[in-house]
């Protein structure tokens, strides 16, 4: 799995507003605390408000919000509002590749690769990331010391 600079940027601005606790930050603000460039970061936060991830209210204390709870966000909802799929082969989904020969059992393998990510990114939130608690499934992969190499 390969992360964009664009889906770093999108996951860290989430925890920033998920650290916060429920008050607004403005993009200056989570720009400046996350080491974010401000006019990206500006289309990131539009991308997760079109994901109904987060909303912005305007004023004097206005900012970025959370739309939901942060226990209540999967790392897998922040990736696809910016990157789209979670996995997939130059643009094309696991399940409409097509190989031959040789290759034919790759297929299986990038669908069981997804299938992987989605069972990590779709159970971590927001919350367990900022409160570096993880669920008992993922600590034990961290405990094994060949997933830190």
């Amino acid at each position: 799995m390969r992360l964009t600079g664009r889906t770093d940027y999108a996951l860290r601005a989430a925890l920033e507003l998920a650290a916060h606790g429920g008050g607004p930050l403005t993009t200056d603000e989570i720009s400046r605390l996350q080491g974010i460039p401000t006019s990206y970061l500006g289309a990131i936060l539009a991308e997760l408000r079109r994901a109904s991830i987060v909303r912005a209210r305007r004023g004097p204390e206005g900012g970025w919000f959370l739309t939901r709870a942060a226990a209540e966000i999967s790392l897998a909802d922040v990736i696809r509002a910016v990157g789209g799929a979670l996995t997939d082969v130059a643009g094309t989904r696991p399940e409409n590749l097509h190989y031959s020969g040789p290759a034919a059992g790759l297929q299986p393998v990038i669908v069981a690769l997804r299938a992987a990510e989605r069972q990590i990114l779709e159970t971590v939130s927001l919350a367990d990331v900022v409160a570096q608690k993880l669920p008992t499934r993922i600590r034990r992969l961290l405990d094994d010391p060949h997933a830190w190499e």
